[in-house]
């Protein structure tokens, strides 16, 4: 919330508007006031790594009654504000829009009473109204993500982490109560992120595998199953208001005394309570509360009398503004859901992905699932490697796919040390539980390098690469046969597309690379053409902003000093600017840009611009910080921009360098890293199944004559169906764009990548690098994206 307040307020001033905070929520805007105050640009300074919220929130149950609002109606116009960004829950949504409906009649009655002027009658005639969802429970209808949600989520997953190591020596089972009373959200995404052996929500009422039959002995028979197979720990994880199928609460006592009855566990509870709500928000909410800051401001602007209260949200990465009430609306029908015991709806309405995150978190943790009832056209042999270097989320897919695999009949290959392991033979059938505990550790279990195959010829992509470490593809296609492979999943960075784009054009030469091939993005530079966001590209922005806000403190502690960050990402500046908006930096070099004199001279004048204002106003020493790309500049290095500025700062400011190197692909992996590892790994299983079993079909069909016959069926024990498909639609890359998870072909990917350089031509967030410079007070705006005059109108205070 603390960011959402910096950006609205920084946003507003930029675009000519005069922003209030109103402190304590709606019991400010009924006291009025100096619970209501001019915000300035130095106002908000240091928010960014503050939890909760500085201005303060309170529930008011004056507001609920019509002299309340009128009381508030009357603060408003007197401090003349004709808009109200709120932040903050449905009810609180709910609440900023009655009183824009109500607002005429509100305004009527004080003219009436003499308590306003004709002139502000006529003035402030109408209101303007935006929400943002605040929330952890993450439950609000028609957005993936609220502000709040993702920080909550990275809390309980640092807590359960911790138990583990705990769980693990003692042999215990633990029981962990976190927030949800409506929403099982938080309870879901954590039991996928930390691997729970069981989660209990509201939506999804036990048991799961049948409706028939009672929901301790399924709970009981998959805890004991786990322990057959030589866990030494069990986590389930309860959402506060979870419920049976009889709408009876669920609590975490209770499954803690069935565990111990029935199967002699020494079983723990843990209550997380409000430690969910506390600590520096993640990097991914300081981002979210930012762009939708800044869309909200705009909206404000674009508002008319006739326009509904829009509220910003965002989903698959897109930033949407729907009618508020439409979303209100929407989230309230899931409780109705539920309270008729229509489960099946309420799953539906919460969203479609968190159904689908749902029905992989069951698939990847319960053990035989269908118990030999899931009739397959045949098993398949899938292999699974790691390709590039490592990056948070590459094990948590693996052990992902590993088990789903196990569940459907198939048989997952773990292929070690990427291609090289392959020519060297270091590969074995993997099993359940030798995956266990994979989903939170950071690395490649697997082993992972560089090493690609190498191309029939030079007319294709390898006069860009900048690699010698290749692999003959003869060798690659003559493994590929040995272990029958019937599909493949490449875990990795742009050496594992450009793996697959080879291994696709060498189809024609070798029919052992005519198998559904997919490539799970995984690179914390974020370079892979096909998708906008890789796996780890999360962690690693989460390990530049806890740096950053180390850095900066120690700048600020000290004299004024401007530190110059370089940061990872190749060619490709997406850490550069999304980890700058994140942490608040002043302004970012990317290779996209380049950096010249002209730049580094515009730096240096707002750089002394602001310092000697600061100087003007006596306010406190505030450190800064320059995001750079490790590949920004051949000429201007880190230390050379560092000591340009210290040169140039003549006493004003000093400089120092910080390179963050390594530590960005290291660590354990954020939530948001593990869920979308896990997600997309599920899909992979399915699009290869989808695609392998299309092709044996196609060839039962067709009984195409020529067929190569490297994998046929076996006589012994085993069915390894006849899998050869060499369409272009086969060799895919797995991507989030737009709205959408979606399978895009190499050869089609092709055409959109920049082979020389290493990354996709589009890179969708380069719009947002502007917002960089408004937050910092760039005298200047792109004159291209500058809307001052288009949405100004007539409203100007926030």
């Amino acid at each position: 919330m603390n960011c959402a307040v910096r950006a609205t307020v920084r946003c507003a001033l930029a675009r000519g508007c005069i922003p209030y905070l109103i402190f304590e929520g709606y019991q400010g805007l009924v006291d009025g006031g100096d619970k209501i105050k001019k915000a300035g640009w130095d106002d908000v300074r240091g928010l960014m790594s503050l939890g909760g919220t500085v201005i303060g929130t309170a529930r008011c149950v004056a507001f609920r009654t019509k002299e309340g609002r009128l009381q508030a109606a009357l603060n408003l116009i007197k401090n003349g504000i004709d808009a109200l960004v709120v932040v903050g829950g449905d009810g609180s949504l709910t609440g900023a829009d009655l009183l824009r409906a109500e607002w005429k009649t509100y305004v009527d009655e004080l003219l009436s009473s003499n308590q306003i002027s004709e002139e502000e009658g006529e003035k402030y005639r109408n209101l303007t109204i935006v929400g943002m969802v605040g929330s952890i429970d993450n439950d609000m209808a028609a957005t993936d993500l609220t502000i709040g949600a993702n920080t909550s989520l990275h809390r309980i997953c640092e807590a359960l982490d911790s138990l583990v190591s705990t769980a693990i020596s003692h042999q215990r089972c633990f029981v962990v109560e976190v927030m949800g009373r409506h929403c099982g959200w938080l309870g879901l995404m954590a039991a996928i992120a930390v691997g729970a052996d069981w989660t209990f929500l509201p939506e999804r009422p036990p048991p799961i595998i049948s409706t028939e039959g009672e929901w301790e002995d399924e709970m009981c028979e998959i805890i004991q199953t786990q322990r057959e197979k030589g866990n030494r720990k069990n986590i389930i994880v309860v959402c506060e208001g979870a419920i049976d199928r009889q709408l009876n609460p669920i609590k975490a006592n209770y499954v803690k005394e069935v565990i111990e009855k029935r199967l002699g566990l020494d079983t723990r509870v843990t209550t997380l309570g409000h430690v969910q709500r506390g600590g520096a928000p993640s990097a991914y909410d300081r981002y979210l509360a930012t762009i939708q800051s800044d869309e909200a401001i705009k909206a404000v602007l674009r508002s008319t009398p006739d326009t509904p209260s829009p509220m910003i949200g965002i989903q698959q990465n897109k930033i949407t503004s729907i009618p508020l009430m439409e979303a209100v609306s929407l989230t309230h029908s899931v409780s109705e859901a539920v309270s008729k015991k229509d489960f099946n709806k309420a799953m539906e309405l919460r969203d479609p992905d968190f159904k689908d995150a749902y029905n992989a978190y069951v698939e990847s943790t319960l053990y035989d699932l269908y118990k030999g009832k899931y009739e397959r056209a045949g098993k398949l042999r899938i292999g699974i490697m790691h390709v590039g270097a490592p990056a948070g989320g590459m094990n948590a897919a693996t052990r992902a796919a590993v088990r789903l695999c196990l569940n459907r009949g198939h048989i997952p290959i773990g292929i070690y040390n990427g291609f090289t392991g392959l020519s060297k033979g270091q590969s074995e059938v993997l099993s359940w539980q030798e995956v266990s505990g994979w989903t939170t550790r950071g690395g490649s279990e697997l082993g992972t390098n560089r090493v690609q195959p190498l191309p029939v010829s030079n007319n294709g992509p390898l006069k860009y690469f900048n690699s010698s470490d290749y692999i003959d593809a003869g060798i690659v296609a003559y493994h590929f046969q040995k272990l029958k492979l019937q599909g493949l999943i490449i875990i990795g960075g742009f050496e594992a597309y450009s793996s697959i784009l080879t291994l696709a054009q060498c189809r024609n030469i070798y029919p052992s690379f005519c198998i559904p091939m997919v490539q799970i993005p995984a690179t914390v530079s974020n370079n892979v053409p096909g998708t906008e966001y890789s796996l780890g590209s999360d962690t690693a922005i989460n390990a530049i902003v806890e740096a950053c806000d180390r850095i900066k403190l120690s700048a600020s502690a000290s004299r004024k000093r401007v530190f110059v960050v370089e940061v990872q990402g190749g060619h490709c500046g997406y850490l550069a600017v999304v980890g700058g908006l994140a942490a608040g930096a002043t302004c970012a070099y990317i290779p996209e840009e380049g950096i010249t004199l002209d730049m580094l001279q515009r730096d240096i004048r707002h750089m002394i611009r602001r310092y000697r204002e600061e100087d003007a106003k006596g306010i406190p020493n505030e450190g800064r910080l320059i995001l750079r790309n490790e590949c920004a500049s051949k000429t201007y290095t880190t230390d050379v921009i560092s000591a340009i500025l210290k040169e140039e700062g003549k006493g004003l400011f000093d400089s120092r360098t910080a390179v963050l190197g390594h530590l960005q692909q290291g660590g354990i992996p954020t939530p948001l890293d593990r869920i979308r590892a896990v997600r997309q790994a599920v899909k992979c299983v399915d699009w290869i199944e989808q695609k392998a079993f299309a092709s044996v079909n196609s060839k039962k069909e067709h009984n195409i004559p020529g067929t190569p016959q490297f994998n046929r069926p076996q006589p012994d024990t085993e069915r390894y169906p006849n899998v050869y498909t060499s369409d272009p639609e086969s060799a895919c890359v797995i991507g989030i764009r737009g709205a959408e998870t979606v399978f895009t072909s190499v050869e089609h990917l092709a055409s959109e990548t920049d082979m020389k350089h290493r990354k996709g031509k589009k890179a969708w967030w380069m719009g947002y690098k502007k917002l960089i410079y408004m937050l910092s007070k760039y005298d200047y705006f792109d004159e291209e994206e500058d809307e001052k005059v288009d949405l100004l109108k007539n409203r100007n205070n926030v």
